[in-house]
C-alpha cells in the first residue's frame, strides 16, 4: 500500500476538526480569575470524571469540564490549548483562555475569556501527541493515522498520514520529513521517514518500537526493546542496549541538551517491572549511558529542566535532578511520601510535569498537587483538591 503525507484542503481540515459539544458543564469561579498578567501558561489536570484548568502558581481552579472514560492530557504547542485524549470522542481541544504575547526573549500571558472546549479531532484509540518543527502530530492507534496540525494554531488539520496497518505507534514532523513507526497490532518492527510522499530512510531493527523524543540538536530518538534508533540528515543510527533485552520505551528530550533521557527495563516477561536505572542517550557522541538511581520510578516520572537537567521522580518520594552529561546528582528534592507503582497503568500515581525551572508533582494518595522550584530545591506550594489528580500538563 502506498504511503504518503497528504496536505489537506480546507474542506479536509473542517471535517477533521469537528465542532464537538460546546455545552459541556463548565464551573468557573470568578474570584479565581486573575485580573492582570499571568505568570505563564495554565495547567490541565485529569481526574476520574473530568479535566480541570488550574492556575500554574496558585493551583486555583479556573474551570472544570466533566468527561467520561479514561482521560489523558497533552500539550498542543501554542501555550494556550491542550489536547485531551478521550475514549469515545477522539482528541478534544481545550482552550485554557490564555493570550500569549511574544516579546522577543520572553512572553506575556494574559487572561482571555473563559476556558472552553473548542472542538475535536476524530481518532480511534487516541495515542501519542508530538510537537516539533512547528507541527503538532496526533496519532490514532486504532487506525494507524496521523493528523498534522500547525502548532501555532492547533485548530485545523494541515496534513495526514495513514500507515499500512493500525498499531500503537507515533509520528513526529521533522524538518526533512515525517518520522513514522512501522508495524501491526501484534508486532511493531521499526520506523521510516516520508518526505513528499516518498520513503527517504528506514530501519527494521527496532523491535517493540515505542515512544520518541527530539534532542536540542534536532536528532530524533525512538525507543526499541534492544536500544534506540537515532535519526538525523536522512539516516538511522542504532545504539544497542548493553543487555539482550534492554527496553527504552519512554523518553524525554530538551531544547537545551543533545542528550535524551530514557527509562530502562530488562525483564521481558515481567507483568510490571520497577526499574531503578535510567538511560542518558548522547546524540552527539552516539553513546548510551546507564545510571542507577537507587529507587524505582514510573513512565510518568521523566522530565527535563530549563538547562537540560535530567529529572526523575522516584518511588522514594524525591525528585532526582541529574547532570545529563555524566549522570551525577545535582540535587535530591523530597516532594511526596514514598509510593509504589500500581500494576494497572491507568491507576493514578505520583506524576511529574516540568516546564522551565518549575515542576508540578501530583500526590494522589492525599489528593494534592505540589509546585517545586527546581533551582532552590523547595516545594513552594501544595494544594489539596476535592478530586484525585491523575495526569497533569501545562498548555
Amino acid at each position: 500500500m502506498a504511503l504518503a503525507v497528504i496536505i489537506s484542503t480546507l474542506a479536509l481540515a473542517t471535517s477533521a476538526c469537528s465542532g464537538g459539544k460546546q455545552d459541556d458543564a463548565v464551573n468557573v469561579s470568578s474570584s479565581d480569575e486573575p485580573a492582570g498578567q499571568l505568570t505563564g501558561p495554565r495547567l490541565a489536570m485529569t481526574y476520574d470524571g473530568g479535566v480541570r484548568v488550574l492556575e500554574r502558581d496558585t493551583l486555583k481552579t479556573v474551570a472544570d469540564f466533566p468527561m467520561t472514560g479514561y482521560l489523558r492530557v497533552n500539550r498542543a504547542g501554542d501555550e494556550r490549548h491542550v489536547l485531551v485524549s478521550t475514549e469515545t470522542q477522539g482528541f478534544r481541544l481545550l482552550d485554557t483562555a490564555v493570550k500569549v504575547e511574544s516579546h522577543g526573549d520572553h512572553s506575556h500571558y494574559l487572561p482571555d475569556g473563559k476556558p472552553a472546549l473548542a472542538g475535536s479531532f476524530e481518532a480511534q484509540e487516541p495515542g501519542h501527541v508530538t510537537i516539533h518543527d512547528g507541527k503538532t502530530v496526533l496519532w490514532s492507534d486504532g487506525t494507524g493515522t496521523a493528523q498534522i496540525l500547525d502548532s501555532a494554531r492547533p485548530t485545523k488539520v494541515v496534513g495526514t498520514y495513514k500507515a499500512a496497518s493500525p498499531h500503537h505507534g507515533v509520528a513526529v514532523q521533522l524538518d526533512d520529513g515525517l518520522l513514522v513507526t512501522d508495524g501491526t497490532a501484534d508486532q511493531r518492527t521499526g520506523a521510516k521517514v516520508i518526505r513528499l510522499g516518498k520513503e527517504v530512510a528506514s530501519t527494521k531493527d527496532c523491535p517493540g518500537v515505542h515512544g520518541e523524543a527530539t534532542a536540542g540538536n534536532g536528532v530524533a530518538v525512538i525507543g526499541c526493546e534492544n536500544g534506540v534508533e537515532l535519526y538525523e540528515t536522512g539516516r538511522f543510527t542504532k545504539l544497542d542496549s548493553p543487555d539482550a533485552y534492554g527496553r527504552i520505551g519512554n523518553q524525554a528530550g530538551s531544547p537545551s541538551s543533545p542528550i535524551v533521557l530514557g527509562d530502562y527495563k530488562v525483564d521481558k516477561d515481567a507483568v510490571l517491572e520497577r526499574p531503578e536505572r535510567i538511560t542518558l542517550i548522547n546524540t552527539e557522541t552516539k553513546e548510551l549511558k546507564l545510571v542507577d538511581l537507587g529507587t524505582s520510578y514510573s513512565f510518568r516520572s521523566l522530565g527535563r529542566g530549563a538547562a537540560g537537567e535530567a529529572i526523575i521522580l522516584g518511588t522514594d518520594g524525591a525528585m532526582h535532578v541529574l547532570d545529563a552529561k555524566d549522570g551525577s546528582t545535582l540535587s535530591t528534592i523530597k516532594v511526596v511520601k514514598p509510593w509504589s507503582e500500581p500494576v494497572d497503568w491507568m491507576q493514578p500515581r505520583p506524576t511529574l510535569h516540568v516546564s522551565g525551572d518549575t515542576a508540578w508533582v501530583t500526590e494522589p494518595a492525599i489528593s494534592t498537587v505540589h509546585v517545586v522550584d527546581i533551582p532552590s530545591g523547595k516545594v513552594v506550594k501544595s494544594v489539596r483538591l476535592d478530586v484525585v489528580p491523575d495526569e497533569i500538563t501545562s498548555s
